[in-house]
């Protein structure tokens, strides 16, 4: 038990540092510094190599101060952010001249920054067409823009791409201020490290966002939430604990299950034991014999009598033991083995019930010297 005990404390300890030393590389959901799976490293390096600098602010005044004609703000949580914090982005969005991009806003903050749009349930289905005239919709093919939001709007001048049941996954409205536009798009499946390279993810990301030469990744801290929709009440257990240390626990249940397994009993085939008495087959079938008759059941002895006979006798003329209790097989096998004139041996092997018990123990007897004249012939 106690080298039970230091082997699974062994692993904790190692499950627990693997973690601790991991966690710092981690940086959380569409995070451009993370390198998870979930994390989107991955389209910030491609935008590096395209020219485009891109710069982690999170709360809002930052991202306000930080746009302009030559910029793109990426609102990553748009549902995440306060009512002051939707004042100041949608001030920007206004004013700056240059592209916002908005992941997956839901209505509670539509109504804020993208007024006379609305949503219209989910996407059913993941990879979509483009549907569309937009330039960087049409290079990039199909993509993963659905499997979460879809739009609708009769604002003048939206474009509507990738649409799911006639509502689109991705719109493109003109801003207020000249060369400015918005970009709702309801999934950030095309900014994950995991989805980057399938389909034309990767190129519709790039024409969204790096059309201008600076990129402000605004990822809403706390400080921004609001106190209702961003706070951590919504979030599961599972969702609230750290990618590495999820990876602990799993260690510890592995562990855990193979300690059980190696100081589980080990069972063995069973162990014969030697009877007390040696019962012979004659007190067997007598004890059996007394039982029928106590019960009166004489149905059930002649059918165990013929079905023995039956079996007996083919296998001494070669019938096969599948068709044995069939009189078509059985019977005519008999009959050519036996000299003399006709019997009915149907009835003898396949026939009624004994009347009484003077007829069972005559049937007994005509089976048995059917046997033995069968086995002289």
């Amino acid at each position: 038990m106690r080298r039970t005990a230091a082997l699974v404390a062994v692993l904790a300890a190692g499950a627990l540092l693997m973690a601790a030393l991991n966690s710092g590389t981690h940086h959380g959901h569409l995070d451009p510094r993370s390198a998870d799976p979930t994390g989107s490293r991955a389209v910030a390096e491609l935008l590096k190599e395209r020219g485009v600098t891109t710069r982690v602010v999170t709360t809002a005044r930052e991202a306000a101060d930080a746009t302009g004609p030559g910029t793109t703000l990426l609102v990553t949580d748009p549902d995440r952010l306060g009512s002051s914090q939707r004042s100041v982005i949608r001030s920007a969005m206004d004013l700056s001249g240059g592209r916002t991009v908005l992941l997956a806003p839901g209505g509670h903050s539509l109504t804020d920054l993208s007024p006379g749009v609305r949503t219209e349930g989910s996407a059913d289905t993941d990879d979509l067409a483009p549907a569309c005239s937009l330039p960087a919709a049409t290079s990039a093919g199909r993509a993963g823009t659905g499997g979460d939001l879809r739009y609708g709007t009769t604002l003048p001048g939206a474009t509507a791409c990738y649409p799911s049941g006639g509502h689109p996954t991705l719109l493109v409205l003109p801003s207020a201020t000249t060369g400015g536009d918005t970009v709702l798009l309801g999934s950030a499946t095309i900014l994950l490290n995991e989805s980057l390279a399938e389909e034309g993810n990767a190129s519709l990301a790039l024409q969204l966002l790096g059309t201008r030469s600076d990129l402000v990744w605004y990822m809403p801290s706390l400080a921004d939430s609001d106190p209702v929709t961003g706070s951590d009440e919504d979030k599961s257990l599972l969702e609230l604990v750290p990618a590495g240390w999820s990876w602990a626990l799993l260690q510890l249940l592995v562990a855990a299950v193979l300690a059980a397994l190696w100081r589980a009993r080990r069972l063995g085939p069973l162990v014969t034991e030697r009877l007390p008495v040696a019962v012979r087959a004659s007190e067997a079938t007598e004890g059996r014999a007394r039982l029928y008759r106590k019960a009166g059941a004489r149905d059930r002895a002649a059918t165990v009598l013929r079905a023995a006979s039956r079996e007996r006798l083919a296998a001494l003329l070669g019938v096969p033991q599948t068709r044995a209790h069939e009189p078509t097989a059985l019977v005519p096998a008999v009959s050519a083995r036996l000299p003399g004139g006709q019997r009915d041996l149907t009835a003898l092997l396949f026939g009624t019930t004994p009347s009484d018990d003077a007829a069972l123990v005559a049937l007994a007897d005509h089976l048995d010297a059917l046997e033995r004249e069968v086995r002289t012939s």
